[in-house]
């Protein structure tokens, strides 16, 4: 049976048990990094000797806390919005073929949620991680520029101390 080792940072490797004269042995089926796609999935399964469980191994990632993405097809969506958002042209014989298409697919309303975020869409992570370092790069700006925000408060009760530090303070209390 498959299963999923981070082999450090966000690679990760899809493995399975085989049994071999000298003892168990581990055989890796696809090595991937940090999104297991339907690709991955297909190449260990391919490789694979004995039983592999698709399902198992999606949980695995779930477990991990990894992305997978399970259809090709919303892929291939993502990318055609992300291009069509930055101001793409396509031929208008295939916007036709595309609305045609569409026409009969299952559709469904956008939440408002996605909608605020519907330009990020199909972007590599990697720009999105520039740009959430540039809004923090920001607010950091932000906070440097004003003054604190307010003061520190008094404090409500006195320090607990010991005797001693209390006669110190009151001593330096009568000689002023």
């Amino acid at each position: 049976m498959a299963y999923l080792v981070r082999r450090g940072g966000d690679r990760f490797d899809v493995r399975e048990s085989v049994a071999t004269p000298a003892g168990p042995r581990s055989r890796t089926l696809a090595t991937f990094r940090a999104r297991l796609t339907p690709e991955v999935l297909e190449r260990a399964a391919a490789r694979a000797e004995r039983r592999f469980d698709r399902d198992a191994l999606l949980a695995a990632a779930e477990r991990l806390g990894l992305v997978t993405t399970e259809r090709r097809e919303d892929r291939a969506a993502r990318e055609l919005l992300a291009e069509l958002r930055c101001g793409a042209r396509i031929d208008p014989v295939l916007v036709t073929l595309l609305r045609d298409a569409l026409a009969s697919a299952e559709s469904a309303p956008v939440p408002a949620a996605l909608a605020e975020v519907a330009e990020w869409v199909g972007v590599p992570a990697a720009r999105r991680g520039e740009a959430l370092r540039d809004l923090l790069r920001v607010s950091d700006r932000i906070v440097r520029s004003r003054g604190p925000v307010r003061a520190r408060a008094e404090r409500a009760f006195p320090r607990f101390s010991s005797r001693r530090a209390t006669r110190r303070r009151s001593d330096a209390a009568r000689a002023r």
